[in-house]
């Protein structure tokens, strides 16, 4: 599928569908605890459907439709899979049901996509190892799936490399169903705000967790703890909302976002804060749970540490090749193991239509206020990409082509015939 992006401004009121973060964690817990779980608003994208997947080879029993899912857990109760367990393309989900694997004493074999066959997991296959696990990848020269995992796990104390916060959230999840005492010791974590929503999510659901809520350089679980059931409505996707919000600022255009996560957890919702430090004019109605973006302002280059939201790098780049001015993008070395290597894949994309751009391992610098022109440019199969590039398309002088932009629907179902109800303009052939 190929999207088509011209020049246009936005104008009226859109929603962004549930968190996939939130989303993904929720059917994880709902799996680990006993009973039926409820789950409202829940984002039904590729990503979180492969997770109900993926849980489903492990016993449960899930019911989904567009606006709720019910799930039957079965906590302690884990079934022995049939079959290969697929994530998909959720790194998320192959990374969280990789740890729930090793919570039995049988074999498990977990893959993905071909972007999750390139993706690292043996720094966590390592901590379940020190858990007691047996943990390996299937090809001993490639750090990525397939892997093969068999438990069960047992307490003690593993030391984590903080980089990817995916890497601690995942036996950070499971470790209320081991017995005894499992603390987790974090080097300078990374992504701090998914690793505060894990631990939010635990308590919520009746687990107790003893962390370090400032630098989060340790977790210890004293189990077995059960998980309640989920009876819960996930918020809306600040992820989703970061690509609607730079599309009105960079344009000429007066956008409300409506049904917005305020007061929630999610680190993605800085982008506000670091839009309005480039003179974005975007107002936030904590009453209405809103905010309103008026476009046409000039925007200007800053420095932006990303550790804490790697997932906005894609589209701040875009409003970075906006800006005048240079702006640097900084701790952003786990972006090049997304779905894609999203600094090279930005840098090569933004390149074509214009941009300037130089990165390092860990930073992207881009200078900003040259006219982009439109461009043939590829989506690489990733869904942030694709979405950012098709942003930068509608302020790009001529027309922009998005190549396999299908793959929006990852995350953002829908995200093409939502942005065109608010005047975007997209052709999609």
């Amino acid at each position: 599928m190929r999207a088509y992006a011209s020049p246009s401004s936005l104008e009226g009121r859109l929603s962004v569908p549930g968190s996939k973060s939130h989303t993904i964690r929720a059917v994880i817990i709902s799996t680990l605890s006993e009973g039926r779980s409820v789950i409202t608003n829940p984002l039904p994208s590729e990503d979180c459907l492969s997770a109900i997947k993926a849980c489903s080879a492990y016993g449960i029993h899930a019911e989904t439709s567009k606006d709720k899912w019910t799930i039957e857990g079965v906590g302690r109760n884990l079934v022995v899979p049939s079959d290969i367990v697929d994530a998909g393309n959720s790194g998320t989900t192959f990374y969280f049901v990789t740890a729930m694997a090793a919570l039995l004493d049988q074999w498990s074999v977990l893959s993905g996509d071909w972007q999750i066959r390139r993706r690292p997991v043996r720094a966590l296959l390592r901590t379940l190892e020190d858990l007691g696990a047996t943990a390996f990848t299937t090809r001993s020269a490639v750090d990525a799936a397939p892997v093969v995992v068999r438990g069960p796990l047992k307490a003690g104390t593993v030391k984590i490399g903080g980089n990817f916060s995916q890497f601690i959230s995942a036996p950070l999840l499971v470790s209320p169903m081991i017995d005894g005492i499992t603390r987790l010791e974090v080097e300078n974590a990374k992504e701090k705000p998914y690793l505060q929503m894990t631990v939010d999510w635990m308590t919520q659901q009746g687990v107790k967790v003893d962390y370090d809520s400032k630098n989060y350089s340790y977790f210890e679980i004293k189990g077995p703890q059960a998980y309640h059931p989920v009876n819960a409505r996930i918020p809306s996707d600040w992820e989703s909302v970061a690509f609607p919000l730079v599309a009105a600022a960079v344009t000429d255009s007066k956008l409300t976002i409506e049904d917005l996560d305020l007061e929630g957890n999610q680190g993605d919702a800085a982008i506000v804060d670091v839009l309005q430090e480039m003179g974005a004019n975007i107002h936030v109605d904590h009453e209405h749970n809103s905010l309103t973006v008026i476009g046409g302002t000039k925007l200007h280059g800053i420095t932006v540490n990303c550790s804490d939201i790697p997932d906005a790098v894609p589209i701040l780049s875009v409003a970075a090749s906006f800006a005048e001015g240079t702006t640097k993008l900084t701790g952003i070395e786990m972006v090049r193991a997304k779905e894609t290597d999203r600094v090279a894949v930005m840098h090569q994309e933004l390149a074509k239509m214009g941009a300037h751009i130089e990165e390092t391992h860990d930073s992207m610098t881009i200078h900003g206020g040259h006219q982009l022109t439109g461009a043939a440019v590829l989506s690489h199969d990733d869904h942030r990409v694709a979405m950012a590039l098709a942003v930068a398309g509608l302020f790009a002088k001529g027309e922009t082509v998005v190549s396999d932009a299908q793959c929006a629907s990852v995350s953002f179902p829908g995200f093409f015939e939502i942005m065109n109800r608010v005047g975007a303009g997209f052709v999609i052939k």
